[in-house]
């Protein structure tokens, strides 16, 4: 068999490996479980693509995020390497060619939604496939400990019962603290762990947190400063078009994205940005993913996320090419309110966990008793306005009701039309006798398919076929509509639309239950989150330290480059200001220890920030003491 250096410079033209990449394929290859913690942008595909393609057989990876799914087949199969992805929303055809495709054929790659190894047609076909690696993408999500914790995640520990002995399992995260390392390798049942850690250190990225209240002043100021590709990320899909307007505005390229857009206007948007044409995108967190774009030279977040995974992994995003780079968060009291409101919010009471899903069994009419399995397409607006329910609060009830293992959502993906002959060739040229209206067009659709459309579904490209036929896009739909009433094609319109699989049986509203046990265990884990993010924003020590040790790596050597290295994040203080707050701070602290956030409001928000800088020099000289979120004066 060909060597993995060998197999690199094969299909992808490199000559050496990055680091670790190299130590966890021979660890794999060896068949040893392995868990390998490689920072965003670390080449975490290539440490399972190549392993898959050294030994004989199949990989199966497991991917909670279908469109990365469908772009590393895509990008697989223009390197000469058969793959394959199965995920909510194909039907049951497709799946079934694929899954013996998988089985009987030379399928490399297999790519699994995770939801799909609850299904009893997937796992009867694994039983039959020579697997020679299973491969857990985003393996954090196996954790209740982790920020993106998926039920499904936890079923996949139970077919490795059904893969041949001695098959390894690799699991791969960008973000995971040494609960989550440790639980993932637990839920995985890991025989002979190994793990590979790269170092969170990122010598090249210069972290800051910047205290602003005129949040679109402070961006604009820094892109005009700091030039090169950026990404902006922002809290909402409103957000990311009134941020992009006001750059535009001050004559800045800018351009926003969000997960509510066409997939043909986000493909373009992604690759006006990934070209240069687009200088700046404000996204949502929707944007990046899988985006390999080495030179991006100041990632700012108009906004602290909910935990340090998320805002290390998007920061991470810059300067991947090792050039100097910039990740900016601008922070303000107003985040922290924001964050407190949506721990408040994330985990709604039982009525209402009931009049949703109460709501979405009547939106499919999903009868008692109907069986698990039920899959529809889902459009979350249109759901929330037919009941007249709380956007907000519903999306949290969601995300509940998937925690426990009620549905499953998808994310918005895109999946092109496609055809299928339902008759053989003879039946389709007397159709043509009696249908010759539509004659060039089942000409043109027989041509372009090449034969394959009577063994299976084949993609149209429709933009194309009705370039050639020369007429309208909507009317080539009509007619190809048209063609598959007459029970001569299957035709399956292209969709983009998020889907909504049910995995219980649907059972009365008051027999809805949920592990109080482990709500009450999230609900805890996303407090101690927001609380890290927090501390993040608002201590004074290096931000690349702060950053690392949270993901368990020691070194009490100092970046040198963030903004309190710097000596940046230094508030002016006057003798005078700082005798008025803190005479002030003792009157409000004497014999009543008070919290944090009440303290502050105690002051005009102006002045938050010189408070804060006088509670520091206090604490540090002994006078006033800190426990938890409470201040109080030292004994």
């Amino acid at each position: 068999m060909p060597t993995p250096k060998d197999i690199l410079k094969k299909h992808w033209g490199f000559d050496s490996f990055r680091p670790l990449q190299e130590e966890i394929i021979r660890s794999v290859l060896d068949g040893k479980d392995t868990l390998a913690l490689l920072p965003t942008g670390g080449g975490k595909s290539i440490c399972y693509q190549i392993p898959a393609l050294a030994r004989e057989g199949i990989a199966i990876v497991i991917s909670p995020l279908i469109a990365l799914m469908k772009d590393q087949v895509e990008n697989l199969r223009k390197r000469g390497i058969k793959a394959e992805a199965i995920f909510s929303g194909m039907h049951i055809r497709d799946i079934d060619r694929i899954l013996d495709n998988c089985a009987y054929g030379d399928i490399k790659l297999l790519y699994l939604s995770p939801e799909r190894l609850l299904n009893y047609m997937v796992i009867e076909r694994i039983k039959k496939m020579n697997i020679n690696l299973l491969a857990v993408d985003e393996a954090h999500c196996i954790s209740q400990w982790g920020y993106d914790f998926r039920p499904p995640y936890l079923k996949i520990a139970d077919i490795r019962e059904f893969l041949p002995k001695g098959t390894p399992i690799l699991a791969l995260t960008a973000t995971a603290t040494e609960e989550v390392a440790k639980d993932i390798q637990e839920k995985l049942q890991f025989k002979t762990p190994h793990t590979f850690k790269g170092s969170f250190v990122r010598d090249n990225l210069s972290y800051s947190v910047l205290y602003v209240h005129r949040k679109e002043e402070k961006l604009a100021e820094i892109l005009i400063n700091i030039k090169g590709s950026s990404i902006v990320y922002a809290r909402n899909r409103r957000a990311t078009r009134e941020i992009a307007a006001y750059l535009q505005k001050h004559r800045i390229n800018a351009d926003y994205y969000h997960a509510g857009l066409s997939m043909e206007l986000r493909t373009q948007k992604q690759d006006n940005w990934k070209s240069g044409k687009t200088r700046v995108m404000v996204s949502t967190n929707a944007f990046g993913m899988g985006i390999d774009k080495p030179d991006v030279r100041v990632v700012v977040h108009m906004d602290l996320p909910e935990s340090l995974e998320a805002y290390y992994q998007e920061a991470g995003r810059a300067g991947r090419d090792g050039q100097k780079s910039f990740a900016v968060l601008l922070y303000n009291e107003g985040d922290r309110q924001h964050l407190e409101f949506v721990h408040e919010i994330s985990f709604p009471s039982m009525d209402v966990l009931r009049q949703t899903y109460r709501a979405l069994a009547n939106y499919y009419q999903l009868g008692i008793g109907t069986p698990e399995g039920a899959s529809f397409e889902f459009d979350f607006n249109a759901f929330v306005k037919t009941y007249r329910l709380h956007a907000l609060t519903t999306m949290h009830a969601l995300r509940v009701l998937e925690q426990e293992s009620w549905i499953a959502l998808t994310e918005s993906f895109y999946l092109p039309s496609s055809m299928m002959f339902k008759v053989d060739r003879a039946v389709v040229f007397e159709y043509l006798l009696q249908n010759p209206n539509v004659e060039n067009l089942l000409k043109t659709l027989l041509r372009s398919a090449q034969g394959q459309a009577f063994l299976n579904f084949v993609n149209l490209n429709e933009s194309s076929i009705a370039n050639f036929l020369k007429i309208p896009i909507k009317s080539l739909q009509q007619q190809i509509a048209f063609i598959a009433k007459s029970g001569i094609i299957d035709y399956r319109p292209q969709t983009e639309n998020p889907r909504i699989t049910f995995l219980q049986e649907r059972v009365p509203v008051e027999n809805l239950s949920i592990n109080l046990e482990a709500f009450n265990f999230r609900k805890n884990r996303l407090h101690e989150r927001i609380t890290k993010a927090i501390q993040y924003a608002e201590n004074k020590s290096c931000r690349s330290l702060s950053l690392i040790h949270y993901f368990g790596e020691e070194s009490t050597q100092s970046c040198g480059i963030c903004d309190v290295c710097l000596g940046r994040h230094q508030v002016e203080l006057s003798s005078g200001d700082f005798e008025r707050y803190k005479d002030k701070i003792i009157r409000i602290l004497t014999g009543n220890p008070t919290k944090e956030k009440v303290l502050l409001e105690s002051f005009s928000f102006k002045h938050h920030t010189k408070v804060r800088t006088t509670l520091s020099y206090l604490m540090d000289e002994g006078i006033v003491e800190k426990e938890g979120n409470t201040y109080l004066l030292h004994d």
